[in-house]
């Protein structure tokens, strides 16, 4: 069994190894002709249960055979230009490089002793971001697992810097289109249920100011304590950018701290021609971005970046076998003292090797060509008499709704959007993802691959139609 470590006897084994499951991997990528195949669960899971796992196949060849089976061949894949549901982006190639540098070597980014020269380059990364963002020569942060973990350290910050002993008087302001983690955090964190006050959003799904301004004076009124705001830098569903100027302003007059979540807008930050977007986040106090959303970077790849570096000692906790009080002292940088985490992978890695082979401009124009495509989609959505469109899109996220001329009933309406999006996936031509607006179904495009063109989209567009209208046609017959 010790042929199978990973060491100096054993690099040809794993070089052998790696290849072959590289080659099959692109392989893969080279003929996927759509998506999905389509496959339910009912078809697969047996599939998986008949494998034992007490029985080896003793054989990485045979392995890689079995693997096909139970999930290469049915794998949804993103980078296939039809992909146009979720906030998965295909990624780069440089990134992917060091995703298999950094499992390979496993070091593990809690302490200088685990990581070395991993502690410094996500230390570089992190003032990368920070400059990229403008917080200024005291910032600092942490690589996460993701935009859930970023949000839940940022509100712990906020909770500990607002120093109330009573918890059930802090108040978390998010608008009513802000991610679910931010209700989650506040759950975590031992607030009440009303702790998140949900602010209502203008007809472009940014947070209405003249409200937020409201609700802070209320607050107040109340004898409670605004902890936090959180402005959304990209909202899930629809890609919108809240004014983060005049959020900034209420929060400096309110003394309340303000997190910027901008998981999904964090592309923005190596635009060349959209950068502008994101005026007002230097300001804040606390950023979450996701590299693994818009800067085209495998899973996990986040942040969580601060104005003032102490603030990070809210997440530090000394163990005198992993990271002794002494070590600040002796200057030793132990990344474990600023996270949640304690093992941590050095995913930084992927972003340091992008950024070496394709700088950020690279990254940047790719974010932007799909941000020009979401403008694309939207005039061909605005244009088709089919759909109604919600907003123009700030990013790449369109949602949009079937709307047949002979039906005026909201239900079956809803029930021809629900079935065109499940026939669509059954199908695998496209997968495209589903949310609800003024407790109606619609349906989302979000874009980011800049391989997808706008034929793909009108394509795609005419699937929907042709399902739709499948499923009204049914349901006038069952009618009749």
């Amino acid at each position: 069994m010790r042929s199978h470590l990973l060491n100096d006897t054993t690099a040809e084994h794993y070089r052998r190894s790696v290849t072959d499951g590289v080659e099959r991997v692109a392989a893969k990528l080279a003929t996927t002709d759509r998506p999905f195949t389509g496959v339910t669960v009912d078809a697969l899971a047996p599939r998986i249960e008949r494998i034992d796992l007490d029985q080896p196949l003793h054989d990485t060849a045979a392995v890689l055979d079995e693997l096909e089976d139970v999930y290469l061949r049915d794998a949804i894949y993103f980078h296939h230009p039809r992909y146009l549901a979720h906030l998965n982006c295909p990624v780069v190639i440089p990134a992917v490089l060091g995703e298999a540098i950094l499992s390979a070597v496993n070091s593990s980014l809690d302490t200088w002793d685990q990581s070395a020269g991993g502690t410094l380059i996500e230390r570089k990364l992190i003032d990368w971001t920070a400059r990229r963002i403008g917080l200024g020569p005291a910032a600092d942060g942490v690589f996460t697992s993701g935009g859930t973990q970023s949000n839940l350290q940022a509100l712990l910050l906020a909770r500990e810097e607002a120093k109330s002993e009573d918890l059930a008087t802090l108040r978390i302001f998010a608008s009513e289109v802000s991610h679910f983690s931010v209700k989650k955090s506040a759950k975590l964190l031992g607030l009440g249920q009303d702790a998140v006050v949900s602010v209502p959003v203008d007809h472009d799904k940014r947070m209405q100011t003249v409200a937020l301004a409201r609700e802070l004076e209320r607050c107040a009124q109340d004898g409670l304590i605004p902890m936090a705001v959180v402005a959304t830098a990209g909202s899930t569903d629809f890609g919108s950018i809240d004014p983060l100027p005049e959020i900034a302003e209420l929060c400096g007059r309110h003394d309340t701290w303000m997190h910027v979540d901008a998981a999904y807008g964090c592309g923005l930050l190596a635009s060349p021609r959209r950068r502008a977007l994101l005026n007002g986040i230097e300001r804040a106090d606390s950023v979450t971005v996701d590299y693994h959303k818009s800067f085209f970077q495998p899973v996990s790849s986040s942040a969580v970046l601060v104005r003032d570096a102490s603030t990070l000692r809210h997440a530090t906790y000394h163990a005198e076998y992993l990271n002794p009080r002494r070590m600040v002292q002796e200057r030793i940088p132990n990344q474990v003292d600023k996270s949640l985490q304690t093992t941590r992978r050095f995913d930084a890695l992927k972003l340091w090797m992008t950024l070496r082979v394709m700088g950020a401009d690279g990254i940047g124009q790719l974010f932007d060509e799909v941000c020009d495509l979401a403008q694309e989609g939207w005039e061909l959505l605005a244009a088709d008499p089919r759909y109604d469109v919600v907003v123009e899109p700030a990013l790449s996220t369109l949602v949009f709704r079937y709307i047949p001329a002979a039906v005026t009933d909201p239900a079956e309406i809803d029930g021809a959007n629900l079935h065109a999006r499940k026939a669509l996936f059954a199908s695998g031509e496209a997968v495209v993802a589903g949310t609800k607006v003024g407790g109606r179904h619609y349906l989302k495009f979000t874009l980011l691959n800049p391989e997808t063109k706008a034929s793909d989209i009108a394509a795609v567009l005419d699937l929907i139609a042709g399902h739709a209208e499948q499923y009204l046609g049914e349901s006038l017959d069952r009618a009749s």
